[in-house]
């Protein structure tokens, strides 16, 4: 049986059980702990952001950022309709209703004339937007709209840490940006989340909430709700590892891509997802113009490689079935001819050209 090329497993550093060790040397294992604070200061650092929270996971900060720009029930929140769930749970958390914006079929991000539509028309409090696979929105755009129409940009960037904007970090742009290091991301600590706060009153509000809102007594005091949300020092000491080699899991990213698109550039009928800005490659992902991806999906499960179809729009799942959708038809065309490819920072060059093989048979068929 050949080997198992997963869509993007884990890529230890060499540095990350060092520094667990040091944490259980310390007896500091329970949420807060040094490595908190030097996992913020590099998430700092490298994004050139004021203020980062770690917590949980991307979903909690998604859910913060909401709380602190005071969303809440019966409130409108626009967001791109091609995402993850964890993109959007949280504005069912808040009660608030979600309004769900279509997307371009060459990058897959949010449709900026839909955009400005859904804010012309909707009396919205929040916008989340999302970097597709680490590829990266029209942020000067978005900014520009959430300004003139008065809406709190919450920048979801959990794909896409490492990526650029006309030089400037993912996750900066917003009132509020997100990262995630759950387990197939660029960088992972098995689970966990970070939360930038351009403004430092949002900041502290996001940390007293994500600490079960405790009031500054000695006793347990509460006169709002909180969550349990903060950040385990054991999981930031992982994080600390994994910070220090972004950049060579980047340019792995970026070169597994650029693989990819020299085996696959001749096949007519394959669209590789397209990158304007400086993307971090999160998963290669393409659509195919005629063959069926679930066919291939499944002839690649045989050959022990792993791929996965894009993701199913919010606006189609049971769960959002009542929200409104603008609309132009592309995320649905995603779902149904979209592919994503192996994409492991450990992969080779020969690797990727046994997926693009087997790819090329299905469509020779």
């Amino acid at each position: 049986m050949n080997k198992r090329l997963f869509l993007s497993p884990p890529h230890m550093s060499g540095n990350e059980q060092k520094y667990i060790d040091e944490v259980f040397k310390s007896n500091y294992i329970a949420p807060l702990g040094e490595f908190v604070d030097r996992f913020e200061q590099k998430v700092k650092e490298y994004t050139s952001s004021k203020n980062a929270l770690g917590v949980i996971n991307g979903t909690s900060a998604i859910h913060l950022a909401l709380r602190v720009a005071g969303v809440g029930a019966g409130d409108t929140v626009l967001s791109s309709s091609m995402t993850f769930i964890g993109s959007v749970a949280p504005i069912l958390y808040q009660n608030a209703k979600a309004v769900f914006i279509d997307s371009y079929k060459d990058t897959y991000n949010i449709d900026l004339e839909l955009l400005e539509d859904a804010m012309k028309k909707e009396s919205s409090k929040a916008l989340i937007i999302t970097h597709l696979y680490g590829v990266m929105c029209e942020m000067d755009k978005i900014v520009e709209l959430c300004k003139k129409y008065n809406v709190v940009l919450i920048e979801d960037a959990a794909e896409a840490l490492g990526s650029f904007y006309k030089g400037k970090s993912a996750g900066s742009f917003g009132d509020f940006g997100i990262f995630s290091f759950n387990g197939n991301k660029i960088l992972t600590t098995s689970g966990a989340g970070m939360l930038l706060c351009k403004d430092e009153k949002d900041h502290k509000k996001a940390l007293f909430l994500s600490t079960q809102a405790k009031e500054p007594y000695l006793h347990y005091e509460h006169k709002e709700i909180g969550y349990n949300y903060r950040l385990s020092n054991v999981l930031a000491a992982i994080g600390v590892a994994q910070m220090e080699v972004l950049e060579q899991r980047v340019a792995k990213k970026r070169e597994i891509f650029s693989w990819y698109e020299k085996e696959l550039k001749d096949i007519e009928e394959i669209a590789l997802q397209k990158d304007n800005y400086h993307s971090n490659r999160w998963l290669t992902a393409l659509i195919f113009e005629k063959s069926n991806p679930l066919k291939i999906i499944e002839i690649l499960e045989k050959s022990n490689i792993e791929s996965r179809p894009l993701w199913k729009a919010m606006h189609t799942q049971e769960l959002f079935k009542d929200c409104k959708f603008y609309a132009n038809g592309v995320s649905e065309e995603l779902f149904s001819k979209g592919l994503c490819l192996p994409s492991g920072t450990l992969m080779t060059q020969n690797d990727v050209k046994r997926v693009c093989n087997i790819i090329k048979e299905c469509l020779d068929d």
